[in-house]
């Protein structure tokens, strides 16, 4: 009796949903982490060496602060809608055609939404693509330095527009070692992982969708499969009531 209940109990779990969930929290909360790091780094490094502010940045330190609230919750109601149309449990939840018919809505909103979110994602992914290559390229000019100076005369647009270009160049040790150990390379440590785990984050909402169109699926055909029931029951009790001499 207890092996049942516990089969019961494990039938009831949306295995591919919470898969998705674990990708989907783990992805975000690296790619907070690792860009809220990042963004401080490129911050100061914007302020010391190309005499620039950019205060959007400190902006988008409180953004990725929501954007980590939103995507853990959205990633436990999807979960929840997953143990909702799974197993024993749809069999309760989805008897009428009330319940089957909000159920389809909530999944066709959820997908449009996840739809969208993923789109977002794939921007900010390119956007973190373009990053790290920026600052592979730091990384590359602090080992190739000619004269034991950083030209950095190839990033020119980073400069204000009165930027002379011999201001464009570091060539005092204590210069070169706080943008290249202090600033680049952890950085560029930063960015490489908020890009895998964006990738993470983008494949969880491409799993997330695959999901919610099999959960619509389980919802919509859900009274044929209890139709079927109830014909498979009415058969077996008349061939059980039938005498046994016949056969």
């Amino acid at each position: 009796m207890a092996s049942n209940g516990c089969v019961k109990c494990m039938s009831r779990i949306p295995y591919a949903t919470l898969i998705a969930t674990i990708m989907c929290c783990v992805g975000v909360a690296v790619f907070c982490g690792t860009m809220y790091k990042g963004v401080t780094l490129t911050l100061h490094m914007s302020e010391t060496f190309f005499y620039h502010k950019y205060f959007w940045l400190g902006d988008l330190q409180l953004l990725f602060v929501i954007l980590g609230s939103f995507m853990g919750a959205l990633g436990l109601f999807l979960l929840l809608v997953g143990f909702l149309a799974t197993g024993s449990t749809r069999e309760k939840v989805y008897k009428g055609w009330k319940s089957r018919l909000g159920g389809r809505i909530s999944c066709i909103i959820l997908m449009v939404v996840t739809y969208f979110l993923n789109l977002a994602w794939l921007v900010i992914l390119a956007c973190l693509i373009v990053m790290t290559i920026v600052f592979t390229l730091f990384y590359v000019s602090c080992n190739k330095r000619i004269k034991t100076c950083i030209h950095l005369e190839m990033f020119d647009f980073l400069y204000s527009n009165t930027t002379k270009v011999e201001h464009m160049k570091l060539c005092e040790v204590g210069q070169i070692k706080q943008f290249c150990r202090d600033y680049v390379e952890p950085a560029e440590v930063m960015y490489v992982l908020a890009t895998v785990a964006c990738i993470l984050v983008v494949i969880s909402l491409v799993h997330y969708l695959m999901c919610l169109a099999a959960n619509y699926t389980h919802i919509k055909e859900h009274h044929k499969y209890l139709d079927f029931q109830e014909i498979q029951f009415l058969q077996e009790a008349e061939f059980g009531t039938l005498p046994k001499e016949r056969f």
